[in-house]
């Protein structure tokens, strides 16, 4: 209360925001449901603070169907934002809990009350965070609230696990070949998906291709699973890819099974495939070429693995190879003419070498070209320039945030108002908070130091190319692929041509690289 307000009896008015949430969405359909009552509560207990000032904002703060769990709701950042405004001077609530349940969210939104001095009220708690007893009854609520939160999903899970050891359902979207039966709870077959989740075992191991399979489903126009939620919402079936078909092939639901953290239980379900017709199915996928082929692929050179690109559907490409008369071939082979077959793709594969030599030539181009030299250097000298300013920023955005930690922790230890200090929680994650800032600033200042020191100019840079360009061919490929990758952002193939993108920061890179190497290369060569 100010002096006027002292002299003349005026109360000031205390703006006051009812907070209303409820976890689930039941119910909030009626005429007068759990939000209203919730709300009819806060007005109640405002009417009766009136000779304090006390009036009720007419706006809502509603959170219906959203957990307390954390604080993505729209409800309370519409109070936050209220509050950051200075239009609230006191959030009310039914419970504590109906805030938050959890001690780490609830201490934020305290936070952000204390920073605008807005009192906090439970109207069935009957205290406010103004008095450091209810800041000491909000820490012992929230604490048996953010239990109780645990509790329940521990139950939750506990029964789960024990409805999966007893083989039953336990929820999510059907797998094709059973439908739900949502009375019972339970999965029943669906006597026509079941053909087909017996014909694509079959016919896996008869024709002992993926992709031939995949082909063939969606050439005959089969589907994979259509179903409806519990919401009423329609699931179409999708053409088929390899991994449908893979996660079907390794699905022990279809032997009666029911898997839980890797064990497998005997399921209430009916089996549609014959034990050993799954049998032979798994040994044929712990033999196909596709395992064999990942091992080989693995010692495989790959210049430019990671960094090429179909132009046709965008998506990575690959390393693959085949052998003919005992001569391996490698290629790169676009993903998703891997996993939805060749047809689904104008690019497909390539030759490595081909594309390897093509992608080399025009790094030797860029080599041997004074004026492809300084138009790259241009660019990296710019792209430096950039960096260097945002760290400079960061280190500035850096230090001044850990300043503010370090008030913060300051004021934290200081006496309180309403008499009591802050809580040792608090003060541990502010100290916890200040560590981290330290580190982050400590790495931005590193980082500045090092490309600071890392600045080249472009004779430095003409000169490194041309001393490793007569020596080019010669270089082990291990460190042909370590230029090459400094140099290259992107290889995009398309089917009437190739583009090769450089990396602006690559000529640095490769000046730091390559300090002594083209007279260690040299060496080698004689």
């Amino acid at each position: 209360m100010n002096d006027r307000q002292e002299r003349t009896g005026e109360v000031a008015p205390v703006r006051c925001a009812v907070y209303t949430r409820k976890s689930t969405d039941e119910g909030l359909d009626q005429d007068f449901n759990s939000l209203d009552a919730q709300r009819e509560a806060g007005e109640a207990f405002i009417a009766s603070q009136k000779s304090e000032g006390w009036v009720c904002s007419p706006e809502r703060y509603d959170d219906g169907g959203y957990t307390g769990a954390n604080i993505e709701r729209p409800g309370l950042a519409k109070l936050l934002a209220e509050i950051e405004a200075g239009r609230i001077d006191c959030v009310v609530v039914y419970k504590v809990d109906r805030l938050s349940r959890s001690i780490t969210d609830f201490v934020k939104i305290v936070e952000v009350l204390d920073r605008h001095q807005v009192s906090f009220v439970s109207v069935t708690q009957q205290f406010n965070t103004t008095t450091s007893m209810g800041r000491l009854t909000l820490n012992i609520l929230l604490s048996f609230a953010q239990f109780e939160r645990e509790v329940i999903a521990e139950r939750i899970r506990d029964k789960v696990a024990a409805a999966k050891r007893r083989g039953k359902y336990t929820g999510g979207p059907p797998v094709l070949g059973y439908d739900v039966d949502r009375a019972e709870k339970r999965l029943v077959v669906n006597r026509d998906e079941a053909k087909l989740v017996r014909h694509v075992f079959a016919r896996f191991l008869e024709v002992g291709s993926a992709t031939a399979l995949i082909k063939e489903l969606n050439r005959q126009g089969c589907r994979t699973k259509a179903w409806t939620t519990v919401q009423g919402r329609t699931r179409e079936g999708a053409r088929w890819n390899k991994g449908h078909v893979y996660r079907l092939l390794n699905n022990p639901l279809y032997i009666g099974k029911v898997v839980h953290r890797g064990e497998r239980f005997d399921g209430e379900h009916e089996a549609i495939v014959p034990q050993d017709l799954w049998d032979r199915v798994q040994a044929a996928l712990a033999e196909n070429h596709k395992v064999r082929g990942n091992r080989a692929r693995a010692k495989t050179p790959a210049l430019l693995k990671g960094i090429i690109k179909c132009g046709h559907c965008g998506s990575s490409m690959g390393v693959t190879f085949s052998r003919k008369n005992g001569r391996m071939y490698r290629y790169y082979l676009c993903v998703k003419a891997s996993k939805n077959g060749y047809d689904s793709c104008p690019v497909k594969c390539v030759s490595a070498g081909e594309i390897e030599a093509a992608v080399l030539g025009q790094l030797k181009a860029v080599f041997a070209s004074p004026e492809m030299v300084a138009e790259t250097f241009r660019a990296a000298r710019r792209r430096w320039g950039v960096e260097v300013e945002r760290l400079k920023a960061l280190k500035a955005r850096l230090t001044q945030n850990l300043d503010r930690l370090r008030r913060e922790t300051a004021a934290l230890i200081a006496p309180r108002r309403g008499g009591g200090p802050r809580v040792a929680g608090d003060l541990r994650r502010a100290n916890d908070d200040i560590e981290r800032a330290e580190k982050e600033l400590e790495r931005a200042s590193a980082d500045l130091a090092a490309l600071e020191a890392s600045d080249i100019d472009e004779r430095e840079v003409s000169r490194a190319l041309a001393d490793i360009d007569p020596v080019w061919n010669e270089l082990f490929p291990a460190e042909q692929q370590r230029i090459a990758r400094l140099l290259l952002d992107r290889v995009v193939v398309r089917s009437d041509g190739l583009e090769v993108g450089l990396k602006a920061d690559g000529l640095r890179s490769l000046v730091a690289e390559l300090g002594t190497a083209p007279e260690g290369a040299a060496a080698r060569t004689g």
